[in-house]
């Protein structure tokens, strides 16, 4: 279980810090590295979840999704340094309720 949290937790900062080099690069004119040091992390992104135990693809990239939401609601906060309200943490923990069902429920 905590190895699964912790692909989860490096998916979610190499899809989230990927994408914020990329935008960056587009929309903060940064340079032209900022883009491909994002799309290299964006790759890694896209092979980190492959080492999750589970064995449904759609099971893992459903579940993936809450997890996303709740670091990007971190992420908005350390780094945009915009501060999540209730309803943003509500959201993210309702998230994180559903990923455990997803992942963890008893199924026969």
């Amino acid at each position: 279980m905590l190895l699964a949290i912790l692909l989860f937790l490096v998916a979610g900062l190499a899809e989230i810090g990927g994408g914020y080099l990329i935008w960056l690069w587009l929309r903060e004119s940064r340079p032209l590295w900022y883009g491909i040091t994002g799309g290299l992390i964006l790759i890694v992104y896209g092979i980190v979840p492959t080492l999750q135990k589970f064995p449904s693809f759609g099971r893992v990239y459903a579940a993936y999704g809450g997890v996303f939401i709740a670091l990007a609601v971190l992420w908005g906060w350390w780094v945009d340094k915009k501060t999540p309200d209730l309803y943003d943490w509500l959201g993210a923990a309702i998230c994180l309720i559903g990923v455990s069902i997803i992942l963890w429920a008893p199924r026969h």
